[in-house]
């Protein structure tokens, strides 16, 4: 019955009876990959398997790094739909995935949309860390940063959150910001780098007296 569901979300996403039987993602994922994220969170919604969908979902994102063959497969435009449906509806049954992971995998085979799954997966976290309450925040500095650092800097992002959000901190290392740091926290963007400074300070000695 969920399978049926999920089918019918994505293709009359559009239509405003559907509308109103979808379960309102806590984020607005947008492109193909956020309406198929969007159908997969709604019935997810109603199985309670959100985290169990999830799960499964990175878990098979994982095996496509690792199994080349399956990888080719998936994304070989010249296979027939019929033959990548058959194949995906095996590949969950061994996996045992959930009957929503299994028929998205069935759906985006049927609608040669396969090579998007990446995209559609990466949205559903997307969402997911949305419902959980995380606040995505990209940390970026010329150096690794020590453990201290990062404890302080947590503490520090964490006073532009709300009571029920947590942040959920990537750090990166790019040596061409020379030094600083660049902060991005929701849809707030802080460019704290010598290499931004320096680059204003000679626009300002650059211009015309």
């Amino acid at each position: 019955m969920a399978t049926s569901k999920l089918t019918i979300l994505v293709r009359n996403l559009s239509t405003s009876n559907v509308a109103q039987q979808m379960v309102k993602p806590p984020i607005q994922v947008f492109g193909m990959e956020g309406r198929y994220a969007t159908a997969l969170f709604s019935a997810g919604s109603k199985e309670k398997k959100l985290d169990t969908i999830e799960k499964e979902l990175v878990k098979f994102q994982d095996t496509l790094k690792t199994d080349i063959k399956l990888r080719d497969f998936i994304l070989n435009p010249t296979i027939q739909r019929s033959t990548k449906v058959t194949a995906m509806k095996d590949v969950a049954q061994k996996a045992s995935l959930s009957p929503a992971s299994s028929n998205l995998l069935q759906l985006l085979a049927e609608n040669g949309r396969l090579k998007k799954l990446n995209a559609v997966i990466n949205a559903y976290k997307i969402i997911m860390s949305a419902y959980r309450g995380e606040v995505q925040c990209e940390v970026v500095t010329a150096k690794p940063l020590e453990q201290a650092q990062r404890q302080k800097l947590e503490g520090v992002l964490k006073s532009f959150l709300k009571s029920s959000e947590t942040i959920n901190l990537t750090a990166r290392v790019d040596p061409s910001i020379v030094g600083g740091m660049i902060v991005s926290i929701g849809d707030r963007y802080v460019d704290m780098s010598v290499a931004s400074k320096i680059k204003k300070y000679t626009e300002i000695l650059s211009a015309p007296i």
